[in-house]
């Protein structure tokens, strides 16, 4: 299992929510693909994909809904 780097989903403001959902997504991929030199070979062709940008973007806002209701979408 890799390091325990995680302590919470809670975060003071949404900003912070939405910071830490681009955390989780970005560790979610180097989770599943730690070959760093793997990773930066394949880099050109998904950051060039409109469809691959767009499925980050759908990555990204699933790990924000999850940060959100963690945070009882931050009311107070």
């Amino acid at each position: 299992m890799a390091d325990q780097w995680l302590e919470t989903l809670i975060t003071a403001t949404p900003q912070a929510g939405y910071e830490l959902a681009i955390t989780l997504s970005r560790r979610g991929v180097k989770y599943t693909q730690p070959d760093p030199e793997v990773l930066h070979k394949l880099r050109p062709e998904y950051a060039n994909s409109a469809d691959s940008l767009t499925a980050v973007s759908q990555v990204i806002a699933i790990n924000f809904q999850t940060v959100a209701a963690a945070n009882n979408y931050w009311r107070k």
